[in-house]
């Protein structure tokens, strides 16, 4: 009986998150006024006519393009420092290692709010307004990155760091080769968290960028709120469009999540 309840808790929780979404594909699908219609359609239609105006009548590839840069420069960059700096936290032997995975901890405690000051006056200090890099930056490096891949490696066994030196093997051929794929759910779940954050960023940019050369696809939203405010139709695409690549990589990357969350050492050493 109780899993009965589980699983219909389950079908609702599941029904209330993905209804208002259901309902930006009927709308964005629909035709025109079906909007305002009492009751709304439930089942979306095919005019794909609102999707084209989006693509073929704005600076919508100009968008996608922006967010592509920023989201792939800093999912590298993130995959990087969490990499070098998780091994050398969970494997070198140095003073004071406890203590920077705690300030690594504590940072993870702050609201991203409390650092846009002082992160904006560097960029300005740097030139970095209106540009990529100044957009990339400050979220080249993730401090929960750094603390999944510590975990990650602490469980490795001593052996297979020993064996790879006898082999002649370097230390980045040893993380390459033997390290990283182990870790490859902390790596997916790294990539995923990254993903979202730099996809959805949309405070940081609209503080740093007031050029449509490097905003990213969030700012083409608000300003298509404005432009689209009397057509949800073509809000709707706008949205729906937006929303597609963080559905898509996270269809995919599911599995790897749920092993890493509940797999315990199988999640990382399988």
């Amino acid at each position: 009986m109780r899993s009965h309840w589980r699983s219909a808790l389950t079908i609702v929780v599941g029904v209330v998150f993905v209804w208002p979404l259901w309902m930006d594909l009927v709308i964005a699908l629909g035709k025109k006024g079906d909007a305002y219609q009492l009751p709304p359609p439930w089942l979306p239609g095919w005019h794909t006519s609102s999707f084209l105006k989006v693509l073929l009548h704005t600076h919508w590839l100009n968008y996608v393009a922006n967010s592509v840069l920023i989201t792939g420069a800093t999912i590298l960059l993130v995959l990087l420092t969490s990499i070098l700096s998780g091994y050398a936290l969970s494997q070198m032997r140095f003073r004071g290692r406890e203590g920077i995975f705690l300030v690594t901890i504590a940072v993870m405690m702050l609201p991203q709010q409390a650092l846009i000051i002082p992160q904006f006056v560097l960029m300005k200090d740097l030139h970095l307004l209106n540009t990529f890099t100044g957009l990339i930056l400050p979220f080249a490096a993730s401090s929960s990155g750094v603390f999944l891949f510590r975990q990650a490696f602490l469980q490795l066994p001593d052996a297979y760091r020993d064996v790879a030196r006898l082999e002649g093997a370097s230390l980045g051929q040893y993380l390459r080769r033997v390290a990283v794929p182990l870790a490859k759910p902390a790596m997916v779940v790294t990539i995923l968290l990254t993903f979202i954050s730099s996809w959805n960023m949309f405070q940081w940019p609209l503080i740093m960028a007031d050029t449509r050369r490097v905003q990213p696809i969030e700012l083409a939203l608000s300003h298509y709120m404005q432009q689209f405010q009397s057509s949800w139709r073509e809000l709707t695409s706008a949205t729906v469009l937006a929303l597609l690549p963080v559905v898509i990589v996270f269809a995919f990357t599911q599995r790897h999540i749920v092993k890493a969350v509940i797999g315990g050492d199988r999640g990382i050493v399988e």
